[in-house]
């Protein structure tokens, strides 16, 4: 595999082929030309995702390979270079996947605790705007009497627009989760379009906000992105 046919490929065809290797042979070109020390806080991010996430898989993959297409694709596609908001792309879901082994706290701790916890040793390590950037894309406690995808998307509307670089980070997420869903099996090919469909017209509104941080070419290629998570949505929903 050359380093310029790697550079071509969509970002699932180089999972579908290469697996996990071939994301972070991508990852490593997408950032060869940052600046130091921008460059190493990235890779200490790879590496403790990398730790977090080691055990974790999605349907038919290791969890990381989400994370890396994710921060990938800010980079591609989005044409950011900010490394706090890919630093925070690449954690984006430790604190809620994993706060105990972050924060160090006991088994017995509350979840609000282990949570702060998390957050707190993040904005040690990298900062207090990466921190506040992954607190803006983790989920909360939910209320076990309430809809949890009601709930979802009110958390989500709020905390997106009080934070506009969350929406980059979050917006990349969605496009991996939803125009994605082609590339997951079985009952959550059904589950994902149900939760994520009525979040589109949220995204599409969002990303066109005049303090959204992105150019004229990235909304674009996102809006794009939404109608085709849409037309997949309900071709599965309507089914």
């Amino acid at each position: 595999m050359s380093r310029s046919y790697l550079m071509t490929m969509p970002l699932h065809a180089i999972t579908e082929v290469y697996g996990e290797q071939g994301l972070r042979d991508r990852f490593a070109q997408e950032i060869e030309a940052f600046p130091e020390p921008g460059r190493a806080r990235l890779l200490e991010a790879l590496a403790l995702a990398s730790r977090l996430h080691r055990d974790d898989r999605r349907v038919r993959e290791p969890y990381l390979n989400h994370l890396l297409r994710v921060a990938i694709r800010i980079i591609r596609y989005y044409g950011v270079t900010d490394v706090d908001v890919l630093v925070a792309a690449l954690l984006h879901d430790a604190v809620e996947d994993h706060p105990a082994e972050l924060s160090g706290l006991p088994a017995d701790a509350s979840g609000s605790a282990r949570t702060e916890g998390a957050l707190a040793a993040l904005a040690d390590r990298f900062g207090v705007r990466v921190a506040e950037l992954v607190r803006s894309v983790t989920n909360p406690e939910y209320d076990p009497e309430r809809d949890r995808h009601e709930q979802y998307r009110v958390h989500l509307a709020a905390s997106l627009a009080r934070d506009p670089w969350a929406r980059v980070i979050k917006v990349s997420d969605f496009t991996d989760n939803g125009v994605g869903v082609i590339h997951t099996t079985g009952p959550k090919v059904a589950s994902s379009a149900a939760k994520y469909r009525p979040l589109v017209p949220m995204f599409r509104e969002l990303i066109q906000r005049p303090d959204t941080p992105l150019s004229a070419a990235a909304r674009e290629h996102i809006l794009a992105q939404l109608d085709l998570a849409d037309r997949r949505f309900a071709a599965i929903l309507d089914d």
